[in-house]
């Protein structure tokens, strides 16, 4: 079987379909996370802390000031961006949180499959009512041959 046939294998198998949707889905989850965390979460917080704007907290490198994150990006400046940390900490945290419970609906919500029962390796014998190998023709207690 050539390379570019198992290739289109790979991907006609359905795995890999899964697999794209999967981050598709999981990347417009993570937008829509960010933007709640963004739009929702942290300025109601930030109004809490006395109206700090936790998206604009940065500690800039080269000593000097700056008005906003906006105008220290515009200078190229270096910045420890501190406050979209905590912002993206927060995202994170959301977004696993709501995995955990995505999980464990699906898991509550997924049957169990059950357990194969083993094959019976012994019978009873119908006389003496001893267990005696299931291949067994004559019962090894009693001498029964009708078993």
């Amino acid at each position: 079987m050539s390379m570019m046939q198992e290739f289109k294998e790979f991907l006609i198998k359905g795995n890999v379909v899964d697999m794209a949707v999967g981050f598709i889905f999981g990347a417009a989850f993570a937008t829509v996370v960010k933007s709640l965390v963004n739009n929702i979460i942290m300025p109601p917080v930030g109004k809490l802390m006395g109206n700090v704007d936790f998206s604009q907290l940065f500690v800039p490198l080269d000593g000097k000031e700056y008005a906003s994150l906006a105008a220290l990006e515009k200078a190229g400046a270096p910045a420890i961006k501190y406050g979209v940390f905590i912002n993206d900490t927060v995202s994170f945290l959301i977004l696993g949180f709501v995995v955990f419970l995505f999980i464990k609906a699906y898991n509550k919500m997924k049957k169990e499959e059950p357990e194969p029962e083993e094959a019976p390796t012994t019978k009873v014998c119908n006389r003496c009512a001893m267990e005696i190998p299931i291949a067994a023709k004559v019962c090894g207690h009693c001498g029964n041959t009708d078993v």
